[in-house]
């Protein structure tokens, strides 16, 4: 059985990452005997329409093109932002024949006859609906909270004084800035003095080095 691995995270810096996801799926496909074609990792916020998120688009087309039996998938809410985008992802897997595991629900769409079984509609619309509500409520606590702390004074943003000065950055970064005034590379002088290269160019380009 010919099988795919989509895994996405909502955030598109390292704080979050997708190893989990596909350890996890990699796992379950090795003990069904599944044979992993490929695997598709995307870094996008779930608040965009799948139109908008190119590597699921290229996953779909893949398991389409392929005669992928099986795509795997961590959740339902990484096929869609809402219960309409989830039921038009799930409809054209149907029509292709292509089954579908969601390891949190531990739900798989299709029946030993490769047909989606009657209540397969209604619960993926219920499970979809849910997960929006819930990603509805938290951001509504969100700003709630956000708004009341405003009312009782507080400010949003960075704590004044918590911003460092150009003098504490030259003493922090005196090594970087010396390399740098050498003429040794970004890359290099990263490497010598243990900081990323982001940071090295960002202090390349406020000491105009």
């Amino acid at each position: 059985m010919k099988a795919v691995i989509y895994a996405r995270v909502s955030s598109t810096t390292d704080r979050q990452n997708t190893e989990r996801q596909i350890a996890d799926l990699t796992k379950y496909a090795e003990y069904k005997e599944m044979e992993i074609l490929k695997v598709f990792e995307e870094k996008v916020s779930g608040a965009k329409k799948n139109s908008e998120r190119p590597i699921f688009v290229e996953a779909i087309t893949f398991c389409k093109v392929q005669k992928v039996d099986m795509l795997l998938v961590s959740e339902l809410s990484r096929l869609g932002r809402n219960a309409f985008e989830v039921l038009e992802t799930v409809k054209q897997l149907v029509d292709e024949g292509i089954n579908l595991y969601m390891q949190k629900e531990q739900f798989t769409l299709l029946n030993e006859e490769g047909k989606p079984s009657m209540f397969a509609p209604v619960m993926i619309a219920t499970l979809s609906t849910c997960a929006q509500l819930e990603r509805d409520n938290i951001k509504f606590r969100l700003n709630s909270g956000r708004q009341l702390y405003i009312e009782k004074g507080g400010k949003l943003g960075r704590k004044e004084g918590s911003t460092k000065s150009k003098e504490k950055k030259a003493e922090e970064y005196k090594q970087v800035i010396k390399e740098l005034k050498r003429g040794t590379s970004v890359r290099k002088t990263a490497k010598l003095c243990d900081v990323s290269t982001s940071t090295v160019q960002r202090i390349k380009v406020e000491f105009d080095l």
